[in-house]
C-alpha cells in the first residue's frame, strides 16, 4: 500500500484513536468499541477502513475476531515521512558546516 492510502485512512479520528488502542495490543472489535464513544457498527465500519488500508489485520479466535496493528502496512507512511527527516537532517548539516567556515 501506498502512503496516501493510510493518511486517508488515518484522517479520522476515530480511525487513529482505534489505532492507539491497539498499540497496547491486539484485542476484539467489542474491547475497542468500550473505549470509545462510537455506536459497535461504527467501530466495525472504521475497522473495515484499517483493514483494508492494510493498518490493521484480523484473525479468527474462535468465534471472536481479534485485530492487532500491521506494521507493515504503515511501512509507507513511514518511508514518506523518513525522506522529510533525511532532508532536515541534511539542512541541519549544511547550515553547520556553513557556521563553522563563519
Amino acid at each position: 500500500m501506498n502512503y496516501e492510502v493510510t493518511i486517508d485512512a488515518l484522517a479520522n479520528p476515530t480511525r487513529r484513536a482505534i489505532l492507539g488502542r491497539l498499540r497496547g495490543g491486539a484485542c476484539s472489535a467489542g474491547e475497542i468499541g468500550s473505549t470509545l464513544t462510537v455506536t459497535q457498527p461504527a467501530v466495525s465500519q472504521h475497522l473495515k477502513v484499517l483493514r483494508q488500508a492494510g493498518i490493521v489485520r484480523q484473525e479468527r479466535a474462535g468465534t471472536r475476531r481479534i485485530y492487532r496493528v500491521d506494521p507493515a502496512g504503515l511501512a509507507g507512511l513511514y518511508d514518506w515521512l523518513g525522506e522529510f527527516w533525511d532532508d532536515a537532517l541534511k539542512s541541519y548539516k549544511e547550515a553547520m558546516e556553513a557556521d563553522d567556515r563563519n
